[in-house]
């Protein structure tokens, strides 16, 4: 509740409009995080092995399935994993 004082002295109390926000931010730093931890893996694992490995969840349940589609190589992972790549011993 709002309260406010009208200007007869009157105290009126008005509910507080609520406006549900998405938190987008949160939804950033996740996808953030997520192209960040594909391109270390991308990186550490090397191409063919991340390839290989992505081939490998495509002929599993519907989950796995998923879960490949997710971690197929765009070019924010490789950009990434080149970033990653020189840090990499």
């Amino acid at each position: 509740m709002v309260k406010s004082i009208n200007s007869d002295g009157l105290i009126v109390a008005k509910p507080r409009l609520y406006r549900p926000r998405f938190p987008l931010k949160g939804l950033l730093a996740v996808l953030f995080l997520g192209f960040l931890f594909k391109g270390f893996l991308f990186a550490y694992l090397g191409e063919a092995e991340y390839v290989e490995r992505v081939a490998a969840l495509e002929g599993g349940s519907v989950l796995e399935q998923a879960g490949a589609w997710i971690m197929q190589p765009d070019p924010v992972t490789v950009m990434a994993a080149g970033g990653i790549g020189t840090i990499l011993p």
